[in-house]
């Protein structure tokens, strides 16, 4: 091999790389960093009996969880949430949690609303519990379609990310069970160790889109 061909050779290599490397970025990002669809046009929580404010799943990315009439063995389901999730990603604009609870429940919800403020220093802003009926917390765990079932107090430990679209996201091909619907917030560790990296990819995606639609504005 000639020294000149090697030199074009090594020349070639430093220009083509870097066009490969962003291609290959730009591309993956679209293409192998978008959370799953597993259950497209959950119904809307926005006219259901209770809901005040009429909190919506439209344009926001929400967290839910369905506490139905077992309020009082939610503080560390709630603990976990709001330190590890909360906390973590309540300053993205459209992000919100959304608990659906038992209209019984009031008082045990203010008593878990008082600790998280006065305990841990929460700011409950993007907070939103859903005092409703328990046909309602039936009507909206079942348009999820998942593999999970709600126990005798229409609760459970599991909670779901809902896009802005109505989707249920999630994983198709999770390591352990296959289908992902939910993350079990009694587990620190599926929290940390799947909960949290579902819930960047998904927001990391909707930054990009953004990005797209600011860059595409002006242009």
């Amino acid at each position: 091999m000639s020294k000149d061909f090697k030199k074009y050779l090594i020349l070639g290599f430093l220009f083509f790389f870097p066009i490969f490397v962003y291609v290959f970025l730009s591309t993956g990002i679209n293409n192998f960093a978008k959370l799953p669809v597993l259950t497209e046009n959950v119904k809307d929580i926005k006219n259901i009996e209770g809901n005040i404010l009429e909190t919506s799943f439209k344009d926001k990315i929400s967290i839910v969880a369905f506490w139905g009439g077992d309020i009082n063995k939610k503080k560390s389901e709630a603990l976990n949430l709001n330190q590890k999730i909360y906390k973590r990603f309540y300053e993205f604009q459209d992000f919100q949690f959304v608990v659906m609870h038992n209209k019984t429940e009031s008082e045990a919800i203010e008593s878990l609303k008082n600790e998280l403020i006065s305990g841990v220093g929460t700011d409950l802003e993007k907070w939103n519990f859903i005092s409703t009926t328990q046909s309602n917390i039936k009507m909206i765990f079942e348009s999820f379609n998942t593999n999970i079932e709600l126990d005798s107090n229409y609760s459970t430990p599991y909670v779901f990310i809902v896009d802005r679209d109505l989707s249920l996201r999630g994983r198709d091909d999770d390591e352990d069970i296959g289908m992902l619907y939910g993350f079990n917030s009694q587990s620190v560790a599926e929290i940390n160790n799947k909960m949290v990296d579902d819930v960047k990819i998904i927001l990391a995606e909707y930054r990009l889109a953004l990005k797209k639609n600011d860059s595409l504005f002006y242009e």
